[in-house]
C-alpha cells in the first residue's frame, strides 16, 4: 500500500502561477503538504504524486489561482453599508462615520468582520489588510474565519472608543504585536490614521513602534485635494512631503489611496520604496480623484489593490475591482492597451503580496510558498470561449465563479459552501445591529431580525 505524503493533488486545472515568468499551465497541476505547495506545474511532470496524495481534486474546465489579496480594507465596515451614500468624504466622514463608529464595541466589529470574511472569502479573497477599531475582535474573526489578515489599531489625536486616550493605544497596538507575533495567519501593523487626523508626533512614534518589532506602518495619504490644502496650510508642504520630512518614507510604509500625488511627490515615493494601497472604487464614489497608478508603475512602485471599507465601496469583491481598475485608467489614458489584463491581475496577487511585505509567502503559485488559493469555474456563458485565461478572469469573471478556496492548505469554501462561517448566525447578528442603528437614527427599519432557519 503507497504512503500518502500529500494532503491534496488538484489537477487537470488551468493552473495560472503569477510568478516571475507569469508561467500558465494547461493542464497542470498542484500538490498541497501541511499548510504549504509542494509543487506547481505540467500535469505530465507532477502525475506520477497523484496516488501518494490524500485526496484528488479534478479541476478539468476550471482555472487554480493564488488567492486574492485585498491590500486596504476597514472590514467591520459592513456594518454601515448604504447607511451614508452619494456624499462628499468629509460630509461622510464627520457627519455620519465618524458618530455611528463611536457606538462601536468589540461584539459588533466582530460580528460585522465575519460578515467581511464571508463576503471576501465567497469571492476568492484570502489575505486582508485592516485599519480600524477594536482590532483585536478582527484577529480573532479572521482566526474563525480561517483568513490570513495584517491588521492594525487606526490611531488618531482624539479620543478612541476602544483604547480612550493615544497612550493607551500605543499600548494596545504593542500588546497585539506581542499577542500575534508567531501566529500562522494573523500579522500586526502600526497604523496612524493620516497626516490631517495625527500629529508628526504621533506619526514618528508610531514609526519607531514599527521599527522597534519590525512591522509594517500603514497611513492614509493624500487621500483628497482637500486633504493636501489642509496639510499644505499646517505645514507648508504636501502630505507625502511632510511624512519626508518626519522621515517617514521607508520601505515598510503602506500609504493608502494616494489620489492627490504631484510629480515631485511620486518621486519621493519611488525613493523612499514605498508601497501603495490602491482603492478606486472607492475612490471614485467618494468623488476624491483617481490615483496616478499608471505613473508610479512607471517609476516602479509597488502598488496593490485595496476595496477600502464596505460603506465607501460597498463591496469587497476584487475580481469588480481589478474590472473597474482596468477600465479606468484606460478610459482616463485614452489608451486601451494600459494597464492590461495581466498587469492588473498582478496588483490583486503578487503586487499585493509585495505592499504586505509577505511576497515570500503568498501571492503566487509556486513551490514553497503557502497553499493560498482558489478555483474558479470556467464553464459558465460569460466565460465561453476561452481565448485568454488573463482577460477572462479580469473582464468577465464574476466573484460567484469561485468554487473553493483554500487558505494556509486548509479547505474554507467548497462548492459554494462555507466552511469556516455560519452565515445564518451572522446575518442575524448583523441584522440586530442595524436595526439599532436605524431606530436610532430615526430611519425605517429594513433589517427585521430574522430567525436562524
Amino acid at each position: 500500500m503507497t504512503a500518502k505524503e500529500f494532503d491534496l493533488f488538484i489537477k487537470n486545472g488551468v493552473v495560472i502561477t503569477m510568478n516571475r515568468a507569469l508561467e500558465v499551465y494547461y493542464p497542470g497541476a498542484l500538490v498541497v503538504q501541511g499548510d504549504a505547495l509542494f509543487a506547481v506545474g505540467p500535469l505530465e511532470d507532477l502525475k506520477g504524486l497523484e496516488e501518494k496524495a490524500r485526496r484528488v481534486i479534478d479541476a478539468q474546465g476550471r482555472a487554480v489561482l493564488p488567492g486574492l489579496i485585498n491590500s486596504h480594507t476597514h472590514a467591520a465596515m459592513t456594518l454601515f453599508r448604504g447607511l451614508a451614500d452619494d456624499l462628499p468624504l468629509a460630509d461622510w466622514l464627520e457627519n455620519h462615520i465618524f458618530p455611528a463608529e463611536r457606538k462601536l464595541d468589540g461584539r459588533w466589529v466582530y460580528w460585522g468582520t465575519l460578515l467581511a470574511c464571508a463576503e471576501m472569502i465567497l469571492s476568492g479573497t484570502t489575505t486582508f489588510c485592516d485599519m480600524y477599531l477594536f482590532e483585536n475582535e478582527v484577529a480573532r474573526a479572521a482566526q474563525k474565519a480561517g483568513m490570513r489578515a495584517l491588521v492594525g489599531e487606526v490611531l488618531y489625536d482624539f479620543p478612541s472608543p476602544n483604547y480612550g486616550p493615544i497612550e493607551k493605544g500605543f499600548e494596545y497596538s504593542e500588546e497585539m504585536i506581542q499577542t500575534y507575533r508567531n501566529d500562522p495567519l494573523i500579522s500586526v501593523a502600526v497604523e496612524p490614521h493620516s497626516p490631517l487626523t495625527c500629529s508628526p508626533d504621533l506619526l514618528k512614534k508610531s514609526n519607531k513602534l514599527c521599527e522597534k518589532y519590525q512591522v509594517p506602518l500603514i497611513i492614509h495619504v493624500s487621500e483628497t485635494r482637500r486633504e493636501v490644502e489642509e496639510i499644505h496650510r499646517r505645514y507648508q508642504a504636501s502630505p507625502v512631503a511632510h511624512l519626508k520630512k518626519l522621515g517617514l518614507l521607508v520601505p515598510h510604509l503602506i500609504a493608502v489611496h494616494c489620489v492627490a500625488l504631484s510629480p515631485a511627490d511620486m518621486d519621493d515615493l519611488q525613493e523612499g520604496r514605498v508601497k501603495i494601497a490602491h482603492c478606486p472604487e472607492s475612490n471614485m464614489k467618494l468623488a476624491s480623484g483617481m490615483a496616478p497608478v499608471i505613473d508610479l508603475l512607471k517609476r516602479g512602485v509597488t502598488v496593490g489593490l485595496g476595496t477600502d471599507g464596505c460603506a465607501s465601496n460597498n463591496n469587497l469583491d476584487l475580481f469588480q475591482e481589478m474590472d473597474v481598475a482596468a477600465k479606468l485608467y484606460k478610459l482616463y489614458h485614452s489608451d486601451p492597451a494600459i494597464m492590461e489584463a495581466s498587469a492588473t491581475l498582478r496588483l490583486a496577487t503578487i503586487e499585493g503580496a509585495r505592499v504586505l511585505q509577505m511576497e515570500d509567502k503568498i501571492g503566487s503559485l509556486e513551490a514553497g510558498k503557502k497553499a493560498d488559493f482558489l478555483i474558479l469555474d470556467l464553464n459558465k456563458p460569460h466565460l465561453t470561449p476561452l481565448y485568454d485565461i488573463y482577460s477572462h478572469i479580469v473582464y468577465s469573471a464574476k466573484s460567484s465563479d469561485v468554487t473553493h478556496v483554500f487558505i494556509n492548505g486548509k479547505p474554507v469554501l467548497e462548492g459554494r459552501k462555507l466552511l469556516t462561517l455560519d452565515l445564518e448566525e451572522i446575518y442575524f447578528q448583523v441584522r440586530q445591529f442595524a436595526e439599532a442603528v436605524e431606530k436610532e437614527r430615526g430611519l425605517k427599519v429594513w433589517n427585521p431580525i430574522y430567525k436562524k432557519l
